[in-house]
């Protein structure tokens, strides 16, 4: 199995930085991709960015651009979210999301989440 752990949430004020991350653990043979999610209190879960092991064109939501940064480290298997000039309506819970294929022959990439990291934008 796949374990994803993140880290890197809490309190911050507005204008403030964090930077979040997601180790992923595990039986795992091949990452096609690795993504940052978000759902705020009654919205629906909104892709935020995503990046691909080998980093070309990483993704960003309009709201991310000029703001965030996807990055990731191939030997450690983690993915970094550096979030900068926070704003209250970035308040979410954070989610990580890999595309994982455990074995050489399984056919496809399963998706696999973690638990969620708080982040809560407030003075």
């Amino acid at each position: 199995q796949v374990q994803l752990v993140e880290s890197g949430g809490g309190l911050i004020q507005p204008g403030g930085s964090l930077r979040l991350s997601c180790a992923a653990s595990g039986t795992i043979f091949s990452i096609d991709a690795m993504r940052w999610w978000r759902q705020a209190p009654g919205q629906q879960r909104e892709l935020v960015a995503g990046i691909t092991p080998k980093a070309y064109s990483p993704y960003l939501s309009d709201s991310a651009k000029g703001r965030f940064t996807i990055s990731i480290d191939n030997g450690k298997n983690t993915v970094y979210l550096q979030m900068n000039n926070l704003k209250p309506e970035d308040t979410s819970v954070y989610y990580c999301q890999a595309d994982v294929k455990t074995t050489y022959n399984e056919e496809h990439f399963q998706q696999y989440w973690g638990q969620g990291t708080q982040v809560t934008v407030s003075s």
